[in-house]
């Protein structure tokens, strides 16, 4: 198993193929945007993909930003094959990530996480995540 951040260097048409697939697994409604878009120097989005062989099992997302309030993140789009869960990949993926955040000097990440998505939200307790106290308010199709 190799935990990795993938580079616009680094992907491949195989993997772009099989990120497609295992989002699928988190959310199938969901249009994907390409990791080579996602990839643009531009972009700000760090991608950690987790690999057995040449075979794509898992990955995460970590988007910074500035604002006033601080310099942070914005964890999405974890997920682990359905194969491969419950196998502590998933938790390598997250550690990794806040790993890359601190190197970053983000003064916090910010996680959403389905309520329904229990192991998940088991995870992030156990990082020390916790839940903030505010709501959040989505606009689609404006």
């Amino acid at each position: 198993m190799t935990l990795k951040i993938l580079t616009r260097d680094t992907l491949t048409k195989a993997i772009q193929n099989q990120a497609h697939t295992l989002y699928q697994q988190l959310n199938a409604t969901n249009k994907q945007q390409p990791l080579d878009d996602i990839l643009q120097p531009n972009n700000n989005v760090l991608v950690v993909i987790c690999l057995i062989d040449d075979t794509l099992i898992g990955m995460a997302l970590l988007s910074t930003y500035k604002v006033i309030s601080g310099y942070r993140g914005m964890i999405d789009d974890v997920v682990v094959d359905t194969a491969h869960r419950g196998k502590g990949i998933g938790r390598k993926l997250m550690e990794k990530i806040l790993i890359e955040g601190k190197q970053m000097g983000l003064d916090e990440i910010l996680l959403f996480s389905g309520h329904h998505r229990k192991p998940a939200i088991t995870l992030y307790k156990s990082l020390g995540f916790t839940m903030r106290d505010s709501g959040l308010y989505t606009l689609k199709d404006f």
